[in-house]
């Protein structure tokens, strides 16, 4: 591949920042505001790295100041992706002295033109060449002779001159833990954190001994039901965590959080499907015998140290079977990129039409004798607007942009791999109003076109639906639907409520095809901040869910998703409970028992087994 992400870990690379000490000025309110998405994007995925130590388990950070706090900037790593480089950082803020240090703010000021991707355990604003960091609920104070961490990921043309950093910060006595949340609130609607702190704690456990992979499992369809083998009617109820498509080549979150533990912590709370965002660019490097360095903190994940990243995976496949969840893998984007699923098509710069096919046909074939994978999601929200060039369509011709097409022949070549898999299939952004007049896609005028969110418009269906001939029955649609907070979508506007967003969105875009019994959904992605105006909608969706039993991979259990927040909070150890408890309604369940997808393996360890149930 023409693009390959570098890793440039510094091996001693220290940089000793200003440092001024905790003071008792009046305190200033700070803005939590997140840098906003593109109109359309749904969500926003954002890659982060180790923030302990390199891959070979080296620290890369010393601290040298005397000062009250004392500031340690480390580049975990960089890469360069259409001419710009994205540098990964973690900031780690020491407290020197005996008092805490309260409403810290930190100053960074970063080269013109730089764009923030992502940052954890933080919220920030990029003003003027400054990016003002400040905490969230948990690490807003430091802690007498402590520290607190933060990291961010930076497009630039130069790295940041740490000795530029300052810090501003309120020395007082008061406890963080009485004192912090006024600081700080987190009903701010920019705050990156969800409402609540959290007292349900991922707990350390040691990785269960792995089964050997079986073949009894798979899934089909029948009508708008999902079914077993024996034609029983399953319900899929899973999360995404994302990381494989952003750079980390693994799951984010892995710089905080115990991979085994976090895994098993997901089956406990009754999550049967773990969609998995993936880069075709990856598949593509592990097919070619080529390893991305998986990027984790090596003393939490210290079992994985000396496996390569597509090693990590299969360690992930295998955990996941050992504790009754089955995976969904999503090629989420074409180059690996943590704003990857910007980009309209399956293709995307050196990866091509027959990369994609490639490695589609790879993943198929490598894991046709292990149900643990049950489905591929073909693409993620194929889009593009009526003037995009280019933009993805829904038509009968051949073309290299009809995503119909391309959805049928993708199909068709994981089902020769593997005729036991599941192919999830998503909507397109536009759809013409008149294809008569317009069924080719070529008219540039908005007002020509039906909209729905990235991924969520399968009008195109009633008019051309995919056609896999033998395998039909392992079709599934699989739109995505979001909240106001994600974008303020013309349904949203003016008030609303079931049934104006069952009239004006769902069942024209996607609802059909599950209520005229053509196949069965799978709400891909959904979700997002548990607070008004987004918790209205959830409410509504969840309804719909609930009533229809439709499948649905909830987005996210990372806690890095920019515009919607995640199932555990910033420290990818604490479930937001909250957020939690708010989808386990829609969990299967019987008689206060999680149902999985496995025939002999339990869920988690409050589940029962597919035969079981």
């Amino acid at each position: 591949m023409n693009f390959r992400k570098s890793l440039a870990f510094l091996s001693a690379a220290v940089m000793l920042l200003s440092a001024v000490s905790c003071n008792d000025k009046e305190k200033k309110k700070s803005k939590n505001s997140q840098s906003s998405v593109s109109e359309s994007s749904n969500v926003s995925e954002n890659g982060n790295s180790d923030n302990s130590s390199d891959n070979n388990g080296n620290d890369n950070q010393q601290t040298e100041s005397s000062a009250d706090v004392s500031i340690n900037l480390k580049l975990n790593s960089s890469w360069q992706s259409g001419g710009n480089t994205t540098y990964d950082y973690t900031v780690t803020l020491k407290n020197n002295t005996d008092a805490p240090c309260k409403s810290w703010k930190a100053s960074i000021p970063v080269a013109d033109g730089s764009s923030m991707v992502s940052g954890w355990s933080m919220s920030y604003t990029l003003e003027n060449g400054v990016i003002t960091v400040t905490p969230e609920n948990y690490n807003s104070t430091i802690e007498a002779k402590s520290s607190v961490e933060f990291g961010f990921q930076l497009t630039s043309t130069e790295e940041i001159k740490g000795d530029a950093i300052t810090i501003t910060a309120e020395k007082g006595s008061v406890s963080s833990s009485s004192d912090s949340s006024s600081n700080n609130s987190s009903n701010n609607n920019n705050s990156n954190n969800n409402a609540n702190t959290g007292t349900d704690k991922i707990e350390s456990v040691n990785g269960k001994e792995v089964p050997e992979p079986t073949t009894d499992d798979w899934l089909s369809t029948d009508g708008h039901k999902i079914v077993d083998s024996s034609g029983k009617e399953v319900w899929l109820t899973g999360c995404n965590w994302f990381g494989y498509n952003t750079g980390t080549n693994c799951f984010d979150g892995l710089w905080a959080c115990d991979l085994d533990a976090s895994l098993a912590s997901i089956a406990d709370h009754g999550f049967n499907l773990l969609r998995i965002p993936i880069s075709t660019e990856l598949v593509n490097n592990w097919e070619d015998g080529e390893y991305p360095a998986a990027n984790y903190n090596n003393a939490t994940n210290a079992y994985l140290n000396g496996m390569n990243s597509l090693e990590i995976f299969d360690h992930v496949i295998g955990q996941c079977r050992a504790n009754g969840i089955k995976i969904m893998i999503d090629f989420h984007c074409a180059v690996t990129d943590a704003m990857g699923h910007n980009k309209p098509l399956w293709t995307d710069g050196s990866v091509t039409e027959e990369d994609y096919f490639r490695g589609l046909e790879w993943i198929a074939d490598r894991y046709k004798n292990d149900d643990t994978i049950i489905a591929i999601d073909l693409e993620n929200e194929p889009h593009g607007k009526p003037h995009e060039t280019p933009r993805a369509k829904w038509d009968d011709s051949k073309d290299s942009d009809n995503w119909k097409y391309i959805a049928e022949q993708a199909s068709l070549k994981v089902l020769a791999k593997n005729p036991n898999l599941l192919v999830m299939v998503e909507g397109i952004e536009i759809y013409p109003k008149d294809i008569k007049t317009n069924g080719d896609f070529k008219s540039q005028n908005e007002k020509d076109y039906y909209y729905n969110w990235w991924g969520g418009n399968l009008r195109g269906v009633a008019d051309n639906p995919i056609d896999l001939g033998k395998y039909q029955d392992k079709l599934v649609y699989s739109p995505h639907d979001y909240g106001p907070t994600v974008y303020e979508q013309p349904w949203f506007e003016g008030g609303y409520d079931f049934d104006s967003l069952m009239e004006d969105c769902w069942r024209d875009n996607w609802f059909y095809i599950q209520d005229d019994d053509i196949a069965p959904l799978l709400i891909g992605e959904w979700g997002g901040y548990m607070r008004e105006p987004n918790l209205k909608w959830m409410t509504y969706l969840r309804q719909l869910i609930s009533e229809n039993k439709i499948n649905h991979t909830f987005w996210c259990f990372n806690a890095n998703s920019g515009d919607t927040g995640g199932l555990v909070l910033d420290d990818f150890q604490t479930w937001d409970t909250d957020k939690y408890e708010f989808v386990k309604e829609v969990l299967w369940q019987k008689d206060g028992k999680f149902v999985g997808l496995d025939h002999q393996i339990p869920l988690g360890s409050n589940g029962i087994s597919l035969s079981e149930y």
